[in-house]
Order: C-alpha cells, then sequence, then structure tokens
C-alpha cells in the first residue's frame, strides 16, 4: 500500500472514529450483545431492530480506540439494510481484509469502506480491536448471550 493510499484510510478511520455514525441507544432493538476488548480496554454494546431477516436499524454505544470505535461506525452504516445472510457476507469480506493480503479474486468496489482496514494486519494487536464490533454483531444476530470477548 503506498503512502499517499495509507494517508488516507487512516483520515478515514480518524473521521469515524471522532464522528462515529449510529453512536446511539436503539430503544426498540430486537436483539443486541455486549463486546469487551482486554487488551486495550475497547468496550461496545450493540443493538439491532430487525425485520424479519433484514437489519432495519442498528446502534452502538461504547469506548475504545479509534480503531475500534472506527470499525464499529463503518459496520454499522454499511449492514443496515441489509439481511441477515448480506451482513456475514460483509463480516467474512472483513476478516479477510484484515488477516489476510486481499487477493485478485475479491472486488474492491464490493469492500467498500471496509478496505481502509486493510492496513491493521501489520498491527497484530490491533486486529482484535477492529473485529470486536463484529464479532458482537455476529453474537446479536445470533442471540448470543454472553459477552463477546477478544481473548
Amino acid at each position: 500500500m503506498n503512502d499517499h493510499l495509507r494517508e488516507l484510510y487512516q483520515q478515514v478511520i480518524l473521521d469515524h472514529n471522532q464522528y462515529p455514525k449510529n453512536f446511539k441507544k436503539l430503544d426498540n432493538a430486537t436483539c443486541n450483545s455486549e463486546g469487551y476488548n482486554p487488551l486495550c480496554g475497547d468496550r461496545i454494546s450493540l443493538a439491532v431492530e430487525l425485520a424479519g431477516n433484514v437489519i432495519q436499524d442498528i446502534g452502538f454505544q461504547g469506548s475504545g480506540c479509534a480503531i475500534s470505535k472506527a470499525s464499529a461506525s463503518i459496520l454499522t452504516t454499511m449492514v443496515k439494510g441489509k439481511t441477515i445472510q448480506e451482513a456475514e457476507k460483509l463480516f467474512n469480506m472483513f476478516q479477510n481484509v484484515i488477516t489476510r493480503d486481499v487477493g485478485t479474486d475479491v472486488d474492491d468496489m464490493e469492500l467498500g469502506k471496509l478496505i481502509v482496514f486493510a492496513g491493521v494486519r501489520q498491527f497484530p494487536m490491533r486486529v482484535k480491536c477492529a473485529t470486536l464490533a463484529w464479532h458482537t454483531l455476529q453474537a446479536a444476530l445470533h442471540h448470543q448471550n454472553e459477552v463477546v470477548t477478544t481473548e
């Protein structure tokens, strides 16, 4: 990744950290989950309003590092209006972006804003920060009542 792209991606992460999208309490949640990253201290509470199989609305609250908060913000913007299956597909794409080099078989247009986290894989301790919200969403959608932890 060239320096210009790295700088652009860092700016997107910083913007989502400072001005997170869907950082709100969701009163009509049909499922929710809590997540905790003990290494960094990130905590997230994620609530989802489902209409059948579609994520009608989503919100998160909590505190954490810039990567964790930006990841939660981008997650909420990308899954709102998607089916549970589409959200799970995004989860798998996100996992690939942050854990291995994205190959030519992945369409950058399909990845959308997820590509800003590609550089996280260079910092293994930060991968857990980036994935916390995504694992917390999985737990909420599957009605798992235990706190999600990255340990």
